[in-house]
């Protein structure tokens, strides 16, 4: 079941980080590399697959599971790995759940015993603290996974109010999955956490470190998953048998894709402003800006998304899917057809308010026959037109330094748009050096360069590396070679599967309002 799953999102940044300083340890003369480690999992013992999403809650749980309550408030990191694909609709049951042999009494949740020192408390949820350090390790680490560099005061007064918010529903959540006895086995935190540090070729002490470095720790991290998990098995024993999927439903949804069948389609994601009253315009439109200065230097639209925009799309990291071209309000539209994947519009006033639209993918009407794309692998005899960004780290820099100052490199390389972002690079970043290295054979380079650039195709950035001068990007100037596909109609499995997320998406958002009108909250 696909909710709204923060918790393993936001900290790819972070990871890939961590990965290229781990590959690149060996420039590092200034840096003792801490020795790897053989403890590649949380857990000693083998982790089975955690159980599908949408699986019958919990009825099973061996007699070691652990209450959702167990979990330390300690505050969870925004955390990225590898996305759950989305749940089949299962099959509808008759029988009601078997009562459970053991109960849990909905105690309160242990209070972190790092929190002592906690500087006071931020909201209390039914008599439940938030305390500010919490917030603040949430606040931290947003800003470091979000890829934002700066941030206003006004901007960092609106992120504080909203993740005070999610921390809120959190103790929302768990509250609730204890009052329905849901259980959350270690062994299902373990399989998550295993994900992430597989997919980024990380140890566990690696992966601890980059939480430690970012502002949060391995334990948040775990009482962030543990509380998503049990608010993922609240919500599918409260409606997953409610939902039923007819044929005429599935019909209906075929032949709405049928109708744009014949016309280009668009990945699209938004980032929406709103405008109440015209005399809040200019101050939408300058937001809206700020935002896409922040994008355009690295940040992570999805996680932006989710902390500034006001569209219901924002629990899904601005994500509005598949449309076709029309589909969109006209000023949208207009813009979309004229965008490049993996760009982003500026700004776009539209109905209600300000748009921020990045256009992720594009497919061209079902049926357009495509030549595969020719392009020539990069080799020591390639001639290539470069540019260099170097980040300096200065004499001695420390781990934290290096670890920074990858983490803003990697931001970069993700958004990069061509050596002209690149260029505007050192009016934001202090200190940053920008060179037009025009073109280059690439046997000429040095062997971290080469090595780099082997890996990139046309218009892409090389993985940033170590050098004695500091933390280098070196960006292709050629044009990018998109790859194009055609529109392919869904299955009826897959539209079917589609409808069943939508609506227990859709519930379980109701099942969180419901919760919020009925307690009693208060914001210090």
């Amino acid at each position: 079941m696909r909710i709204v799953h923060t918790a393993l999102f936001g900290i790819a940044a972070l990871l890939c980080a961590a990965t290229a300083v781990q590959s690149q340890q060996q420039n590092m003369a200034a840096v003792d590399p801490a020795p790897p480690t053989a403890d590649a999992a949380p857990t000693a013992d083998a982790v089975s697959p955690p159980p599908a999403p949408m699986a019958a809650p919990a009825a099973a749980a061996p007699a070691t599971a652990t209450p959702a309550a167990a979990a330390p408030a300690a505050t969870p990191a925004p955390a990225a790995a590898k996305a759950a694909a989305p749940a089949a609709k299962p099959p509808q049951k008759s029988a009601a759940l078997e009562p459970k042999k053991k109960v849990y009494r909905p105690a309160l949740i242990p209070a972190d015993p790092d929190n002592v020192d906690s500087d006071g408390i931020a909201a209390t949820v039914n008599d439940i603290s938030v305390s500010e350090f919490e917030l603040r390790q949430r606040m931290s680490l947003f800003l470091a996974t979000a890829g934002i560099q700066q941030a206003s005061d006004e901007e960092k007064k609106r992120i504080r109010g909203q993740i005070l918010e999610q921390l809120e529903n959190e103790k929302l959540q768990l509250q609730e999955a204890i009052k329905k006895h849901i259980t959350v086995s270690p062994a299902e935190v373990d399989n998550q956490i295993n994900h992430m540090v597989t997919d980024n070729h990380l140890t566990i002490e690696q992966l601890r470190e980059v939480l430690i470095n970012a502002g949060s720790s391995e334990q948040a991290l775990r009482t962030q998953i543990t509380a998503q998990i049990a608010w993922e098995k609240t919500v599918s024993q409260e409606y997953q048998d409610r939902i039923n999927i007819s044929p005429a439903d599935v019909d209906a949804e075929m032949a709405r894709y049928a109708e744009g069948a014949d016309k280009p389609h668009y990945l699209v994601s938004e980032i929406f402003f709103p405008v109440d009253n015209p005399d809040k315009d200019a101050e939408a439109h300058k937001t809206a800006l700020s935002v896409e200065e922040q994008l355009k230097t690295g940040g992570n639209f999805a996680l932006v998304a989710r902390q500034f925009s006001q569209s219901p799309s924002a629990a899904s990291g601005g994500d509005i899917g598949w449309v076709h071209e029309g589909q969109l309000a006209p000023e949208l539209n207009a813009a979309l057809t004229k965008m490049t994947v993996n760009t982003l519009s500026p700004p776009i006033r539209s109905i209600g308010g300000y748009y921020i639209i990045s256009l992720r993918a594009r497919q061209e009407p079902l049926g357009t026959k495509i030549a595969a794309p020719q392009e020539a692998a990069t080799g020591p005899d390639s001639t290539l037109p470069l540019a260099r960004l170097l980040l300096p780290l200065g004499a001695n820099p420390s781990k934290d330094v290096i670890t920074s100052a990858m983490k803003i490199a990697v931001n970069l390389r993700n958004a990069y748009s061509g050596c002209e972002m690149l260029e505007k690079m050192p009016a934001q970043l202090s200190g940053a050096v920008y060179m037009n290295l025009g073109n280059m054979k690439v046997g000429d380079l040095s062997p971290e360069i080469q090595k780099a650039l082997a890996a990139t195709h046309s218009g892409e950035a090389a993985m940033p590396f170590v050098s004695d001068a500091g933390i280098e990007l070196i960006g292709r100037c050629d044009k990018k070679v998109v790859v194009q596909t055609a529109y392919v109609m869904p299955t009826r499995q897959d539209v079917e599967n589609q409808l069943f997320q939508q609506q227990i998406s859709a519930m379980a958002r109701r099942y969180m309002r419901t919760l919020r009108r009925g307690v009693d909250v208060e914001v210090r």
